[in-house]
């Protein structure tokens, strides 16, 4: 399995609360659909130390600030090309 992308959610219980809950179940969601999950490797972090500018998600070293439910989507259409 190559996996040529790397995604990262914030765990900490700031963005934790602030919503990457469901953040977290929606990217999980996104990659199955989109067929993404051989190659993406998706995995949560301790806190990232942003909290203030939380929910934080990074793909491959780009860091997203105030994700939400409501941008998810848009994130992630935009980085891999889905629409």
């Amino acid at each position: 399995m190559n996996q040529e992308h790397r995604v990262t959610i914030c765990l900490g219980s700031s963005c934790f609360s602030r919503g990457n809950k469901h953040v977290l179940e929606i990217v999980k969601s996104y990659l199955k659909e989109h067929n993404l999950e051989p190659t993406v490797f998706f995995s949560g972090e301790l806190c990232t130390g942003l909290c203030e500018e939380g929910p934080v998600l990074k793909i491959d070293g780009n860091l997203y600030k105030a994700v939400s439910s409501e941008n998810i989507y848009e994130i992630l259409d935009e980085y891999f090309g889905h629409s």
